[in-house]
């Protein structure tokens, strides 16, 4: 044989061998990926420790896309509504300012004094008063304003007031304490401070957003393509995109309800390991140390953890019994706390809530379950009448979701909600289409079911009361505010998912046509935001 044919059959030999060890290596690297995987879907069961890094890569890219969205969007927002033109903004800001610069909790004065005299000028001086509430005012646009505002920024008046915070005063203090960081980033500059306040709720949406996405993905896995487009609209959300452009407590609670929703689904999908059940104790902690509202939605969450008591002890004996018990009691333990830093501080026990209950007391339970019974539903014979017409589900929840905004003083025409009717019966339409569909599979997840309804149960029932001592204190129904609402978003997103497996085969050009409206409807509301105040 030659040595050009030994040369040629030697290099063939040497390529077999190198294809087959590149095999053997590709067949190495698969299986080792494959334990891995398992490896990491062993730890979600059990609920041990998995690095941070490793979690944060396995994050889709749709999901990291949608908090992106919705970051920005509340940071545009954060720039369109003037400085304390959000809700109760110069409470909210008294609140922090307090905690920032004192180190105590705010409290009833007797002197009444009001906001710091730094707080106080700067209001002033943006006509704050004035423009609250009066849509014909806009906002201060001349120059001579502007350099008037600037002369009061940089006045460098005290930043101690008298201790108060109007109707934030009795508001828990994690939001706040959380605020007390850019505060101080922005020290110098009250507006500065105001505007980093307010992308902090910007960044808490897009947390928010997150935790919707995968909440979504835990229970409605097989369409994780609709449940990308339903956590996207809900990042585009206005009435959302609002209150995370602005300073409010709200937007903590969002996330915590959030992120409570996400560790029940988990728990009902799966099972609830200790793990699990000592991170869904201190979000329920969290909840009520951020918003006295938590309260109605944590009655739903303890009934929760006691249907996934007795289901694991079914399944696995009385020790399983631990998770639920371990979770319920970190959850409630803060609310004794609470009461006694309140009694300390002369403020009253629950807040607000003592005064509910007292008008509860004085006024009789009928009235107040009429009262709560007609602000979501039509009104029976016997009823009181306190409120216009036989309803109040069309004027009061669905006209104001479609867009109040401001001091609910910025709202759109009335055909503009007669015209928003129109997709907001086609997707409840195709929503419940799913769920009559679906219907055998909804059995088997009752226990689930029962949770979700009881925590939205608990949130009307608390806005309810809040609303009804409202009432009869003031004569006006302070609380028939949507935003109250917002904590139930991932139920909206599950809503918006359903709609979308409901179109058949029209299931991707329905999702399209919904994420269409939601961004229309966001951006016509900021350029009515901004024809309010700047045109």
């Amino acid at each position: 044989m030659s040595k050009a044919s030994t040369r040629s059959t030697s290099t063939g030999k040497s390529s077999v061998g190198s294809r087959s060890f590149q095999r053997r290596r590709e067949t190495k690297q698969t299986r080792l990926s494959q334990r891995r995987a398992t490896r990491r879907r062993a730890l979600v069961r059990t609920g041990a420790t998995i690095d941070l890094r490793d979690l944060l890569l396995r994050v889709p890219v749709a999901a990291w896309m949608c908090a992106l969205v919705a970051l920005l969007n509340g940071a545009a927002w954060s720039i369109i509504t003037p400085p304390f033109q959000g809700r109760d903004e110069p409470a909210h800001f008294a609140y922090v300012q307090q905690l920032a610069e004192t180190g105590t909790l705010p409290h009833e004065s007797v002197e009444h004094q009001g906001f710091s005299p730094e707080e106080t000028r700067v209001l002033e001086g943006l006509h704050q008063e004035e423009i609250k509430l009066s849509p014909e005012i806009p906002a201060i646009s001349s120059t001579a304003e502007q350099r008037t505002l600037d002369q009061d920024v940089n006045e460098n008046l005290s930043a101690l007031g008298s201790g108060e915070a109007g109707v934030a005063t009795a508001e828990p203090p994690l939001y706040y304490a959380l605020e007390t960081v850019p505060y101080a980033l922005g020290a110098g500059n009250i507006l500065t401070q105001l505007e980093l306040m307010r992308l902090t709720g910007a960044l808490l949406a897009a947390i928010t957003t997150l935790l919707v996405f995968f909440f979504l993905r835990e229970i409605l896995p097989r369409a994780p393509w609709a449940c990308t487009i339903a956590t996207a609209c809900i990042a585009i959300q206005p009435l959302f995109g609002f209150m995370s452009g602005t300073l409010n407590p709200d937007n903590m609670l969002y996330t915590v309800s959030a992120a409570v929703f996400l560790c029940l689904a988990r728990a009902f999908r799966r099972e609830l390991s200790i793990r699990l059940a000592i991170l869904t104790g201190v979000l329920i902690a969290a909840g009520f140390i951020t918003k006295l509202n938590f309260i109605g939605l944590a009655a739903g969450v303890f009934l929760g953890l006691g249907l996934l008591g007795v289901r694991e002890v079914r399944s696995r004996g009385r020790n399983a019994a631990r998770a639920p018990a371990i979770a319920a009691g970190i959850g409630a333990s803060p609310v004794a706390l609470y009461l006694v830093v309140n009694s300390l501080s002369n403020h009253p026990a629950l807040g607000s809530v003592v005064s509910d209950l007292s008008t509860l007391t004085n006024k009789g339970a009928f009235h107040e379950i009429s009262y709560i019974w007609q602000l979501y539903l039509p009104r029976l014979p016997g009823m009181t009448h306190y409120f216009a017409g036989i309803g109040t589900f069309r004027d009061i929840w669905f006209d104001r979701f479609v867009g109040l905004y401001g001091w609910l003083d910025t709202e759109f025409p009335n055909w503009v909600d007669n015209l928003a009717l129109i997709p907001a019966i086609a997707v409840a339409a195709l929503c419940f289409k799913t769920l009559v569909v679906s219907r055998h599979a909804l059995r088997e997840r009752l226990g689930e079911l029962v949770t979700y309804a009881s925590m939205s149960i608990g949130v009307l029932v608390m806005v309810g009361v809040a609303s009804y001592a409202s009432h009869n204190a003031n004569g006006v129904g302070a609380f028939d505010d949507p935003r109250y609402l917002l904590p139930m978003l991932p139920l909206l997103g599950a809503v918006l998912v359903l709609a979308a497996r409901g179109a058949g085969r029209w299931a991707s050009t329905t999702a399209a046509a919904i994420l269409i409206i939601f961004f229309a409807h966001d951006i016509f509301s900021q350029l009515q935001v901004i024809a309010r105040y700047y045109g």
